[in-house]
């Protein structure tokens, strides 16, 4: 079966797998590892368990650390479906963890651009539904105490996130599979299949 990509760039990816974390909740140090910007060419280790360096880290948060509730993580997984309407984007698949989101979507624009796109109304929808809720602090990675931890513009997004280009079938399979087995709501629909061989 032949799987039918649309809004594909002419001699770009067949889907875009990005990935967003939510603030303060992967600071590098984190023992899962991190990619740091001068550290992020392919063969370049993964920052690994560094207790100083994630202590630094932390100290320089300006707000908690954000942790999406079941209720915020089934929330976003519905939003993500009228973000991609809104940009014009073709969604396969997503998934809301407690610390980060994946989507995987296929669009003729710049993944990096897709990237800060879906963050920024994603994070405006949470913050539309949520706003009079204080935010979920997570109990591994206490808040310093800094300046501004009351504001109501605290982030609800790391900064950057993964792109990931995805090329062929059997990679757009890896990723699809692996979002779906995370899901917390019902937001997916797999490619149409084609007619032509």
């Amino acid at each position: 079966m032949t799987l039918r990509y649309t809004a594909r760039m002419p001699d770009g990816p067949l889907a875009y797998h990005i990935t967003i974390g939510t603030y303060g909740t992967r600071l590098h140090g984190d023992p899962r590892g991190t990619v740091d910007r001068s550290i992020n060419k392919p063969g370049d280790p993964i920052i690994g368990k560094n207790e100083d360096w994630q202590r630094i880290e932390r100290s320089q948060l300006r707000f908690p650390p954000v942790t999406l509730t079941m209720q915020q993580r089934r929330f976003a997984e519905d939003a993500i479906r009228g973000v991609c309407k809104r940009g014009g984007w073709q969604l396969y698949v997503c998934t809301a963890q407690a610390d980060h989101v994946h989507v995987l979507l296929t669009t003729d624009r710049d993944g990096k651009a897709v990237r800060r796109w879906l963050k920024t109304w994603l994070g405006q929808a949470l913050t539309k539904r949520f706003a009079s809720e204080p935010p979920t602090v997570s109990a591994d990675r206490p808040h310093s105490g800094r300046r501004g931890s009351d504001s109501p513009r605290r982030p609800w997004w790391a900064k950057g996130g993964s792109v990931k280009w995805v090329w062929d079938e059997r990679y757009f399979e890896n990723v699809f599979d692996y979002i779906t087995r995370h899901r917390t709501g019902t937001a997916q629909s797999r490619p149409a299949a084609d007619a032509t061989p």
